[in-house]
């Protein structure tokens, strides 16, 4: 049996960070510590953005004592500059992880998405759904850029040897599967 573990994801952003804090006892006994955001969209200085990520990255460090951190690297975009500032977001957060010497793995977007759903191409609902099902906890709509940073970490979860069947409902498979599953969960037009 596998030890306690706490696990940190970060879906870093200049605008919105999202986070998300996962206990796993064994390999499917998952709970969820925290997840929430850090707002970021009154400030205007660039400089001011990234002091207060990593202020904030190095507070939830310090509050949970994460064992690993999981990043969500940054799509590339046509918006060269957009990227350069997301880039800065993500090294500030993997700064602020080395700086307390917390192991950083990062995951791309449409691996984490597979991971959690079953397909590189879900949509934020449909990876929320999942998560909801597999932590067995409600979250609100308002929180997606905290359920991306669950996400995250719950992918770096299931790299490490333990696989989607701990209690998503898609016994591993995809969305169609959990949609089979769960139809009381699908919202009819």
């Amino acid at each position: 049996m596998q030890k306690e573990k706490v696990i940190m994801g970060v879906d870093p952003g200049t605008n919105i960070m999202g986070y998300g804090i996962i206990e796993v006892k064994g390999k499917s006994n998952i709970e969820a510590l925290a997840l929430g955001v850090v707002m970021l969209t009154k400030m205007s200085d660039h400089s001011a953005k990234l002091k207060r990520i990593f202020e904030r990255t190095l507070a939830l460090i310090d509050q949970y004592h994460p064992d690993e951190m999981a990043v969500e690297a940054p799509f590339f975009g046509k918006n060269v500059q957009s990227m350069l500032k997301l880039g800065r977001a993500q090294g500030v957060v993997m700064a602020a992880a080395l700086y307390r010497d917390i192991p950083i793995i990062e995951y791309a977007p449409r691996k984490v998405k597979k991971a959690i759903t079953g397909n590189g191409a879900s949509s934020k609902e449909q990876v929320a759904a999942i998560i909801e099902s597999t932590l067995k906890t409600k979250i609100e709509t308002k929180y997606m850029d905290a359920t991306d940073g669950l996400a995250v970490a719950l992918c770096h979860h299931y790299q490490n040897g333990n696989n989607l069947s701990s209690g998503n409902g898609t016994g591993g498979k995809n969305w169609d599967a959990f949609i089979k599953a769960n139809p009381d969960r699908v919202a009819k037009k």
